[in-house]
């Protein structure tokens, strides 16, 4: 398995490399781009294999593949997971933001106000807005270098036209995966507030060492009637353009309602991204999980010393994920000054904090999957571009 391997994604398509110029003013000639989410290494063999495989056929007709496909995830859930699912259970969407766009069309309806825990990932707030709903910010707290979710304060902050909350766990940016005494609590506020409760576990094979995952429907059985849970293969194996996800709804009326609306608007899966899928979710692939999280996790310590030694920066401790949230608050510097060090000065293209709501507005997040080569290029860059407070 070759994680080292310095890959010249430029004038392939990337989103990632190809587009950070024009967004953030980072040449890709002499550039490191850290921002979009997925990883700078190749999919598993696995993977490739069995699509060379299909593609070799030169078909690409109609497909029946949803048994073995389904088959697949209930494997993975329960051996990867500890969660038993049913098959019946599993629907599949082009990737987790068509997921969550499917899940207000269905549950919400216009005008509504849907709970974010800022900060959070960024297409959730634009999803909402763009279906005519209102996002009903709820700011994370920080202690001991992790994100906590607030409820007593929450509790005060709701208007009474929230009708959905959105959870992302393990949590992006930052890292946290939360614990089962928070996804309990979460449960009760949701039960309380009478929500909906949308659990987005797309990050939720990328735990490091010391740390587990719980799907939120293992954690909290009495909030099955209100809640949806959200996967994919795409972040754990570098397959987010094959556009592959899932909602899995164990509630059989809520799983009526939603099949319901699949059916209207007649969507199906992508071949070759089911095929990805099921080709992943095996033996070989848990090994090759296994050895990203270790090479991942090297990644993370060398990010964090580099960090860390700089005065006035802090790196959110990593307990899953490859997105490093760092911030900048204790420079005293503006968001535009300390960015411009970030992409001017060392030329490193990262996710601006504001774009994740409350309480992103002094940080940025860092992409640190990739080979590590490129991780102590941009720690040498970062050293060097706030060398005066050093």
């Amino acid at each position: 398995m070759d994680f080292d391997s310095v890959l010249d994604r430029r004038g392939t398509g990337s989103t990632k490399w190809d587009r950070m110029e024009a967004i953030y003013g980072v040449s890709p000639d002499d550039g490191i781009a850290m921002w979009v989410a997925d990883m700078d290494f190749r999919s598993p063999d696995v993977i490739t294999r069995r699509l060379k495989q299909e593609v070799e056929t030169g078909l690409f007709g109609y497909s029946n593949i949803d048994t073995e496909y389904r088959d697949s995830i209930c494997w993975w859930m329960q051996n990867r997971q500890g969660w038993t699912i049913e098959p019946d259970w599993i629907f599949t969407t082009t990737g987790i933001v068509n997921a969550v766009g499917l899940c207000l069309d269905v549950y919400t309806k216009p005008g509504d106000e849907i709970i974010l825990f800022t900060p959070v990932y960024h297409a959730f707030a634009r999803i909402i807005r763009a279906a005519g709903r209102k996002v009903r910010e709820l700011p994370l707290a920080i202690r001991d270098g992790r994100f906590e979710m607030d409820f007593d304060a929450y509790d005060a902050m709701l208007s009474g036209s929230e009708t959905m909350a959105i959870l992302c766990s393990p949590h992006n940016p930052g890292g946290t995966v939360w614990r089962q005494d928070e996804l309990v609590a979460l449960g009760d506020f949701a039960k309380k507030h009478d929500l909906m409760l949308v659990s987005d576990e797309i990050h939720h094979d990328l735990v490091f060492t010391g740390h587990k995952h719980i799907p939120m429907a293992k954690a909290d059985p009495s909030i099955i009637d209100r809640l949806l849970m959200l996967t994919a293969p795409s972040k754990t194996f570098n397959v987010a353009g094959l556009h592959t996800g899932n909602v899995i709804i164990p509630d059989p009326d809520l799983r009526k309602r939603f099949a319901d609306r699949v059916t209207g608007l007649s969507l199906a899966g992508n071949s070759l991204g089911q095929i990805a899928l099921m080709s992943a979710y095996s033996p070989e692939g848990a090994e090759w999980v296994d050895a990203l999280m270790a090479y991942l996790d090297e990644n993370r310590r060398i990010f964090d010393d580099t960090i860390n030694a700089i005065p006035g920066l802090s790196s959110m401790h990593l307990e899953a994920t490859y997105l490093s949230w760092v911030d900048f608050s204790a420079t005293g510097m503006s968001p535009r000054e300390f960015l411009d060090r970030v992409e001017k000065t060392a030329k490193i293209a990262v996710n601006h904090g504001d774009s994740f709501g409350l309480g992103g507005e002094h940080c940025a997040r860092f992409n640190i999957g990739t080979c590590r080569a490129r991780v102590e290029d941009a720690c040498a860059r970062l050293k060097d571009a706030f060398a005066d407070l050093q």
